[in-house]
């Protein structure tokens, strides 16, 4: 999972990304201050995996692992050219989902592109960029499909009533995700490569006064967020960059100090997880006990293929257990002698939590 990191220059996405990552991406009182795009993988916690680890004396775990990337802030005139705009804009077509972060606070130390913070206006100063953007995206791609009808090809018949449908709703001010689609026009519009097509989770930050009581710029960003139903996450970036800097006993005590339930790494995480649709099943041994991400509806053999596409070639079967029934038995054997361990094939749908071994053929 990629997921890009945006919003107006000032409103603490290089923070953010820097306490989320611990990369270290410079964070400074001006705008533009991000000009190449920082990239950070990071690991998604999951405590199912140590408890596996421990009871199989595992050599190594290796966590799922999701890409961040902290792209310059946006400002009014992006999708012109204005702020490097359109360089920056280019940086968001890579990412699988956007993180949209919106500054829901008042400091007059830290300086606003647009003078003081409006949560509606700044998020919808980004979205309209995004949206004139794919306007013209939009528009040339009509331009090309047009001469190709011209030239008798009719397969572009479809492809013509899409676009003319989409440029309607960008001109409207609306973004493609917000679309109602068929499954043919959905797959279709994957390969325009639209911005406003991809998931968004907006991140409202907050300052330390506001953790866990929304405050009006919060209560403001989730109703805009509601009218395209995309969730809104609540963090303070500040905190999270303390946090990131203390050990994890120390973060964990300062964590229950605030009362806060999860870390913004760990909401962005859940959040983007449900967003897109993906769960993590689990293989288990002395070698090696890890998470593999795949997306929610994904079968066996091509789960089996995230590890090796050998494995999805010479797919026999899957022996699967839950995690909670392996932990209970103590360990897979004691899991088949009671019955717990499956045998699945071609058609079985890998869920979230399942421990699996896949047997095949080379």
């Amino acid at each position: 999972m990629k997921l890009g990191v945006v919003g107006l220059p000032n409103v603490g996405k290089s923070t953010l990304f820097n306490a989320i990552t611990s990369a270290g991406a410079q964070a400074a009182n001006y705008p533009f201050c991000t000009i190449e795009p920082n990239v950070g993988v990071v690991s998604v916690p999951d405590p199912r995996l140590k408890v596996l680890g421990d009871m199989y004396n595992t050599k190594k775990i290796t966590p799922a692992a999701l890409e961040f990337v902290d792209i310059a802030g946006l400002v009014k005139g992006a999708s012109k050219g204005e702020g490097l705009g359109n360089k920056f804009l280019s940086h968001i077509r890579e990412v699988d989902a956007i993180v949209h972060v919106v500054r829901c606070f008042d400091d007059p130390n830290i300086i606003h592109v647009e003078g003081a913070p409006d949560p509606v206006r700044d998020a919808g100063v980004v979205n309209l960029e995004l949206i004139l953007s794919d306007i013209e995206s939009v528009t040339r791609r009509l331009e090309r499909c047009e001469k190709n009808l011209k030239s008798g090809d009719k397969k572009y018949i479809a492809e013509k009533e899409l676009l003319q449908k989409m440029l309607a709703w960008l001109e409207a001010e609306k973004s493609v995700r917000t679309m109602t689609l068929t499954p043919e026009e959905s797959e279709a519009a994957e390969s325009f490569f639209l911005l406003t097509s991809k998931p968004v989770i907006y991140c409202a930050n907050v300052a330390e006064s506001d953790i866990g009581a929304p405050n009006g710029y919060v209560k403001a960003l989730q109703e805009y967020a509601a009218a395209e139903g995309a969730p809104v996450i609540t963090l303070c970036a500040k905190i999270e960059e303390e946090l990131a800097a203390l050990d994890p006993a120390e973060r964990a005590d300062f964590q229950r100090e605030l009362g806060l339930s999860d870390s913004g790494l760990q909401q962005v995480i859940r959040t983007g997880y449900g967003l897109l649709g993906l769960i993590s099943y689990l293989t288990a041994g002395e070698k090696e006990v890890r998470a593999w991400t795949v997306e929610k509806g994904t079968k066996a053999p091509q789960a089996a293929g995230k590890i090796h596409s050998d494995f999805e070639k010479g797919f026999i079967r899957a022996e699967i257990v839950l995690y909670d029934d392996l932990v209970a038995s103590g360990g897979f054997n004691a899991a088949r002698e009671k019955g717990l361990v499956r045998s699945e094939g071609k058609d079985y749908v890998v869920r979230d939590g399942d421990v699996v071994l896949f047997r095949f053929n080379v």
